[in-house]
């Protein structure tokens, strides 16, 4: 049996609680010891697989497809992160220093 065909049935088994379509793709999300945090793209469903499931070569962000690591799909992703927090940047006004004193601190 396949690393992609072991992923879909322990996913489906004790990660997400759902049955996958064909085209598995999930985005690992945190690598432990014993098991991965991963998010189906296609629902936005997490769950928890064991580590051994993925391609040895998957880290944290990337998009695995069917078993194996996609670049295309994960750089892809990571453009579209980018953009998004560049969007949602708030521009810091002129004159405005934040390492002068912690915002925590008493004023006087």
């Amino acid at each position: 049996m396949g690393r992609g065909a072991v992923m879909a049935v322990l996913m489906g088994a004790c990660g997400c609680g759902h049955g996958l379509a064909a085209r598995t793709a999930v985005q690992v999300e945190l690598l432990e010891d014993e098991v991965a945090q991963v998010v189906d793209l296609d629902t936005g469903r997490a769950g928890s697989v064991p580590r051994a499931a993925l391609p040895r070569r998957a880290r944290e962000g990337d998009v695995v497809v069917n078993g194996a690591v996609d670049p295309e799909l994960t750089s892809s992703l990571a453009r579209e992160v980018r953009a998004l927090h560049e969007r949602l940047a708030v521009p810091v006004p002129p004159g405005l220093v934040l390492d002068e004193a912690p915002l925590t601190e008493d004023p006087e």
